[in-house]
């Protein structure tokens, strides 16, 4: 019986269409005492606390009582790795930083609690950008740096090919379905239970034990599924979940703790934005002789994840091409904002549209299609990257980028818009095609690790356990695929159960894409060993039997039904000192064609197609696969287009809800959108040979932006084109206005 590799749907499709599918904040009526939490926000993105009383509150009907500093009997701190998220802060470090928590009966009443808890501030000047960050030595980390070669090989290259420039990369807010929520109640041992929407269950039970001074066997944090999380819940819902802990502790009642869209977006990190400086040098016919590129990036009030999301920029900042002289830094800075955090790709996707953005450039000046001096660029078979790592299969770039310019008519659709453009003034075509590397691996070695517990039961269904989480991703309709296949049963017979710690222990968090390499993995080996005993007893009936029997003859006989299943990423390593080793498995390619038009007099665009060839491995769920890639390609498009962070002077967030916020809709999807995978394309050493999804994705949509540069240089002569990004269409607009300013100038 052969299950992965079919397009099975997603095991949890009628919960999620019919509604009955449980989320962390649905579980609120199986507890009749819930207290509901509700936070005091300072209105300063930078301030002392001055004084700070909380009498008022308990004078309101419904309020049961509040949390402030002292109340924790252990650290009252959040930080992941730094401890310097305090739950309590003296010093309030961004706009509406909670200070304070009031718990009442309903929601209602601790929200009026809040309201009167009496707060006094001494304001202090706010650092909001990247460049005040800068000038005023505010960082969050030393520099870090990888290089290659000679850098200085910069200075022999004469001005006419040389790129040298800056650009800006904005964030981007996660904008998950569900919002951050956890429920902590204190069980019949006295122990702490939490359910929590987080991508990692252990980290989250540490936060926990950390705050309330206890070990972590008197922890468990249990994850039913979450309604989205993009890397917006790796770290940063264990603060929620530690002030739930905390108040069922101080109550002996259940919490809850829910965030509110509004308040979410205000309290929560987004993707990084980066300032990028750079300088690179070519040949004349187009191949990167020299690069020299600086990373900043805006990490907020505290480390949270900024510094492996740094140094992913610093691996990615090559995408798919060979630099054989590179100098590549990068620096954290710090600003009174909310902690910035890991998202979709976790700093490769802003080094990638840099490298994108420098080799369109050096097109544009050296006279060379955009397509032809990504090509030249190519690592071939052999070559290593920056960091001295061989990139096995390179092969299969050149293979992705002729294979998909030859399905989607590359060469012919050029022609055609180069016809369209020479016949419309008041808009323009574009077309683009970007290819993309991206390693799949934890790049702290010891996160690359998973474990799996899997029963069997006399009548033959089965429970599997295991560490990764489920966001909507479909993560364990592969699992449930991997087992069925693993023990030779339908899919029917596997249950998939809840995420929790006291089933597997020390897990890692369910990012980096390797929630399918390394879960699955271990849920593999665990189905292994149990094949292996039931094998052996079906060789002693000497006939054909059901599973069932099977299951029911091996208990009988004392065969134990159950296995521990553990997978760890071999061959992985990377010393910081040195800059050099391996920390990748492997790594994930693909390529994608955009084609736009563009509004002369508006700067409105619209996507008209795209084509995407994916190398996913042998897939073990096309469909899900498919809508990663979809999805990834969708979510990296309203970043590189659509969705700009504003905050005011103040520090506060202007694009706070759906109303100010674009997110892609309806109008914004391609037209006519094309999704293959590489056929053939078997991965060795990786759980049925299979590829990860989930991020590589998100960088195709680097040829929408690539395809816009192409449609505004349409409306010039020749002249190199540059903009910002997200390129929003009043970005498109000034960009068409430039060229065209510089086409009357030259004439």
């Amino acid at each position: 019986m052969t299950i992965a590799g079919k397009p099975l749907p997603h095991e949890s499709a009628r919960g999620h269409v019919t509604g009955s599918a449980m989320y962390t904040d649905d579980l609120i009526a199986r507890f009749p005492n819930l207290l509901h939490a509700w936070p005091v926000t300072a209105p300063h993105a930078h301030a002392r606390v001055t004084r700070l009383d909380a009498a008022p509150a308990l004078e309101e009907p419904g309020v049961v009582t509040t949390l402030s500093a002292g109340d924790a009997p252990g650290e009252a701190d959040s930080g992941p790795s730094r401890h310097d998220e305090p739950l309590f802060p003296a010093e309030v470090m961004y706009h509406r930083q909670p200070v304070a928590w009031v718990l009442g009966k309903t929601l209602e009443a601790a929200q009026r609690g809040a309201a009167r808890i009496v707060v006094e501030y001494d304001p202090l000047p706010a650092i909001l950008t990247i460049q005040q960050a800068i000038d005023a030595g505010s960082f969050l980390t030393d520099s870090f740096r990888l290089a290659r070669g000679d850098a200085s090989a910069l200075e022999r290259v004469t001005t006419a090919l040389r790129i040298d420039g800056e650009l800006a990369i904005g964030g981007q807010e996660h904008f998950y379905l569900e919002t951050q929520a956890a429920i902590a109640w204190i069980d019949e041992t006295g122990g702490v239970i939490a359910q929590s929407s987080t991508q990692h269950p252990s980290e989250t039970q540490e936060i926990i034990a950390r705050v309330l001074g206890l070990t972590r066997k008197d922890v468990t944090v249990e994850c039913v599924r979450m309604g989205g999380a993009f890397g917006g819940k790796e770290v940063q819902a264990n603060a929620w979940a530690a002030i739930a802990a905390l108040g069922a502790m101080k109550t002996g009642r259940p919490v809850r703790v829910r965030l509110t869209r509004e308040l979410d977006m205000a309290l929560t990190g987004k993707r990084h934005p980066y300032l990028v400086r750079y300088s690179a040098g070519f040949s004349s016919t187009g191949q990167i002789e020299a690069l020299r590129i600086a990373f900043f990036s805006e990490g907020g009030f505290s480390l949270d994840l900024s510094e492996p999301i740094m140094w992913r920029s610093l691996f990615h900042c090559d995408n798919a091409y060979h630099l054989p002289n590179v100098e590549a830094t990068g620096r954290v800075c710090r600003t009174h904002k909310t902690s910035q955090t890991a998202f979709r790709g976790f700093g490769g996707p802003q080094a990638m549209v840099a490298i994108e953005d420098i080799l369109a450039q050096a097109a544009q000046r050296l006279s060379i299609a955009p397509d032809a001096i990504r090509e030249r660029n190519f690592y071939r078979d052999g070559q290593t990257t920056h960091y001295g790592q061989t990139v096995e299969e390179a092969d299969r770039i050149e293979r992705i980028w002729r294979q998909l310019k030859s399905t989607s008519e590359f060469d012919a659709r050029r022609e055609e818009i180069a016809a369209f453009n020479a016949q419309h003034d008041e808009a323009k075509r574009g077309l683009a095609i970007t290819p993309a590397k991206f390693g799949i691996s934890f790049t702290a070695t010891f996160y690359n690790q998973g474990g799996a517990l899997v029963l069997i039961y006399r009548d033959g269904t089965v429970q599997v356990n295991h560490g990764g989480t489920e966001m909507g991703q479909g993560l364990f309709t592969k699992i449930r695929q991997i087992a069925a296949d693993s023990l030779g049963v339908d899919p029917d017979r596997i249950r998939l159960m809840a995420t929790r710690t006291d089933k597997v222990p020390n897990t890692s968090a369910t990012a980096a894409s390797a929630g399918t390499d390394l879960n699955g993995a271990a849920v593999a080996d665990a189905c292994r060993q149990l094949r292996a005993r039931l094998d052996a007893v079906a060789g002693g009936i000497g006939k054909p039997v059901s599973f069932e029997e099977l299951c029911d003859a091996a208990y009988v006989q004392r065969v134990p039904l159950f296995a521990q299943g553990f997978y760890r990423t071999p061959n992985i390593h990377f010393d910081r000192a040195t800059g050099q080793g391996k920390p990748f498995h492997y790594f994930a390619f693909g390529a994608a064609v955009a084609e736009v038009e563009v509004e002369r007099f508006t700067g409105d665009y619209r996507v008209r197609r795209v084509d995407i060839l994916q190398d996913a491995g042998d897939s073990i769920s096309p469909v899900i696969d498919r809508g990663q890639i979809e999805g990834g390609f969708v979510q990296g498009m309203g970043w590189l287009t659509l969705e700009e962070l504003l905050w005011d002077e103040k520090g506060r967030v202007a694009t706070a809800g759906a109303s100010t916020y674009k997110l892609p809709s309806w109008s914004e999807m391609p037209e006519d959108f094309r999704v293959g995978f590489l056929q053939e394309a078997r991965q060795t050493d990786v759980v049925f040979g299979s590829k990860a999804i989930g991020e590589p994705p998100l960088m195709l949509a680097i040829s929408v932006r690539e395809a816009l540069r192409d449609a505004v240089a349409a409306f010039g002569h020749g002249e190199v084109v540059t903009f910002d990004s997200p390129a929003t269409p009043e970005r498109i607009f000034f960009a068409v206005r430039r060229v065209r300013t510089e086409r009357v100038a030259l004439r």
